[in-house]
């Protein structure tokens, strides 16, 4: 029963998203509860994870870099790519290197964890990539759209430390002195995240509702084309350097899954209000698209 309920992932995902389409009010006034939800998945992760999962990770620093190449060489070309196939207008074009440039998102973890990847790496891989987008960010703002941004990386890397590394140690902590008596209720942690991600999706779609009126179907599309051509080199390309496939999956959602917030954030600072739309939109569609890959991948292991 359990395990039927993790595995329509996607239909809940779908179902709660047309729910908070419809009725946004449903949903709207639990926005305070998003980074709660997520710290709540990342703890359910730590109590999956040793310590010795991470030791094995940072023995690969070549597997690190190859994800922070993928993800900082591919995604914001892709999206430049994607703008001009498409002729997007020039600030939907701003909106869409916003996205690309931007490091991973802590939503990759969940997936990545109910996708039965490698999240010692993906939460490397998170951590890494907010690091680096201190200094790559910008620069990659300034190559694809001739202008600089200030990216907000002390309150970025506070919030990565909130969200993802204090909730995980605890979990790591409570399972290496509590090993033994977790074990019977282990099997309840992915569908504790279902839920968790399904909720955040749902206010996710009701926040972002007004805004989805203005949008077209061009912006839709090359949306859905940037999230897909990343999540394919993320697979592909360590695929082809003979890299195992739990890990190619990892790199896949990592690489795919952008931190579109700050996307969204940047882009009401620095830019136009329509700016901020591509990352409205892939806060949404990542998120779908990932439990459709985390279904899928979780059923063929």
């Amino acid at each position: 029963m359990i395990t039927a309920l993790t595995r329509a992932f996607p239909l809940w995902a779908v179902a709660f998203s047309l729910l908070a389409w419809s009725s946004p009010q449903l949903f709207v006034a639990h926005k305070p509860a998003i980074l709660p939800l997520l710290a709540l998945v990342m703890f359910g992760m730590g109590l999956t994870l040793t310590v010795e999962d991470f030791r094995r990770v940072l023995v690969r620093p070549g597997l690190i870099g190859l994800g922070v190449l993928l993800q900082y060489g591919c995604m914001p070309l892709f999206a430049w790519l994607v703008a001009l196939l498409l002729h997007l207008d020039p600030v939907l074009l701003t909106g869409m290197i916003l996205v690309g440039a931007s490091p991973g998102g802590t939503a990759s973890n969940v997936i990545c964890y109910l996708a039965n990847g490698n999240v010692a790496l993906s939460i490397t891989l998170t951590a890494v990539s907010t690091l680096l987008s201190i200094v790559l960010t910008p620069l990659l703002c300034l190559l694809y759209i001739d202008t600089s941004v200030e990216v907000p990386a002390l309150d970025m890397l506070l919030s990565i430390l909130q969200i993802v590394i204090v909730p995980v140690i605890a979990g790591i902590l409570l399972n290496h002195c509590f090993h033994r008596r977790l074990q019977p209720i282990q099997h309840w942690f992915p569908l504790v995240s279902v839920a968790a991600i399904v909720w955040i999706i749902a206010i996710i779609v009701a926040l972002n509702q007004p805004r989805f009126g203005e949008l077209g179907l061009l912006l839709l599309v090359a949306v859905m084309a940037h999230n897909a051509l990343g999540l394919a080199a993320g697979y592909l390309v360590p695929r082809l350097l003979g890299h195992d496939r739990c890990t190619c999956r990892t790199l896949a959602i990592e690489v795919g899954m952008q931190n579109s917030g700050l996307a969204v954030a940047l882009a009401i600072k620095f830019f136009a209000p329509a700016a901020a739309l591509p990352g409205a939109v892939f806060s949404v569609w990542h998120n779908l698209s990932g439990s459709l890959l985390a279904a899928r991948w979780r059923s063929a292991r």
